[in-house]
């Protein structure tokens, strides 16, 4: 693993000089998933007499001289060869905590920022993209900074049709469109991987009608039920599947005809999952990412973007593979 390198520090605030370089003896994993957890990396190394440092202890990755993790230990095994198995986590992991935030007139990208304060994490500089949509009322009690902040971006998805996905870049925090968030140097085709495991499937997360319900604000209103369908013409998604529907309810001044329709393009389709492995890796790739393929995979052809759900990056003898869950709406990038 000569293009690898790990290193530890000794405390939180450790100097240059207590700078450590493990010995690694198994291959290195780096993980990230695109929404809800911090990027994961784990490797095993030799306990010497100068290797010594706690839980908590910052830690640094680099794929040749490019900057993959930076996090910290929170977790050690050791076996009685004095082996350590470390466990890592990036800043992210500190987005578990809970907390209440009470605001209005926000975007999804200004609770981000505000969080971000806070809880003193770096944004990157540039890296924040303007989510665009305001939302009227943003009252999340006792939640998860992760949860508070995907309400925020699920929102504005359902507004605008846009996905954001958040990471953390070597120590700041990203916030992105996906739609420009495409590795225009990788083409995943059908000679690259050793297996798949292809699936599709309406029965997550897929729905042909919307009903939206927008509450009433006083006792002299009552609720406005809208319902938006996928039946007509020859595509008639009802006739297919049968009613597959799903519930929101929203406040008063939502544009309910431009929801229920974005609601509808993103969820009136058959939902393709594809997991691979052993793909040749490339280190650019990450969840949240979208990428090309070029797969022939029995009665289904795919040849579009397909985002990343999952990126597994497995550094070992010398080589570095990947495994990857993939999403096929190629909708998200219409």
């Amino acid at each position: 693993m000569e293009d690898c390198k790990i290193y530890i520090w000794k405390k939180r605030e450790g100097s240059d000089d207590e700078c450590q370089i493990p010995v690694v003896v198994e291959g290195i994993t780096w993980e990230s998933v695109r929404k809800g957890e911090p990027s994961k990396l784990t490797f095993t190394c030799v306990k010497t007499d100068k290797l010594s440092f706690p839980e908590g202890a910052p830690v640094s990755f680099y794929y040749g001289k490019t900057p993959v993790f930076r996090g910290y230990v929170f977790q050690k095994k050791r076996d009685k060869e004095q082996h350590i198995e470390v466990t890592c986590y990036d800043q992210l992991r500190y987005m578990a905590n809970t907390n209440t935030y009470v605001l209005s007139g926000v975007r999804a990208d200004q609770v981000l920022t505000r969080i971000a304060d806070d809880i003193g994490f770096k944004l990157k500089a540039g890296g924040i993209a303007n989510t665009g949509f305001v939302i009227p009322k943003f009252d999340k009690s006792n939640m998860t900074l992760f949860d508070i902040i995907l309400d925020a971006l699920d929102d504005t998805v359902y507004a605008t049709g846009n996905l954001y996905y958040m990471y953390d870049d070597f120590g700041e925090i990203v916030l992105k469109n996906i739609k420009d968030s495409i590795l225009d140097d990788f083409i995943l085709n059908d000679s690259m991987a050793e297996n798949f495991d292809y699936s599709s499937s309406i029965d997550s997360n897929t729905y042909n009608r919307i009903v939206v319900i927008q509450k009433a604000d006083g006792d002299n209103e009552s609720e406005k039920v809208t319902y938006f369908d996928d039946n007509k013409g020859e595509d008639n998604k009802q006739k297919a599947w049968g009613i597959l529907q799903k519930i929101v309810e929203v406040q008063n001044g939502t544009n309910v005809t431009e929801l229920g329709n974005t609601l509808l393009k993103l969820h009136s389709h058959v939902y393709r999952s594809l997991k691979i492995t052993g793909v040749l890796g490339n280190i650019k790739c990450r969840a949240g990412m979208g990428i090309y393929t070029d797969l022939k995979l029995g009665d289904q052809n795919i040849n579009n973007i397909m985002l990343v759900d999952k990126a597994t990056h497995t550094f070992e003898n010398g080589h570095h593979y990947m495994d990857l869950t993939l999403n096929g709406r190629k909708e998200y990038y219409d």
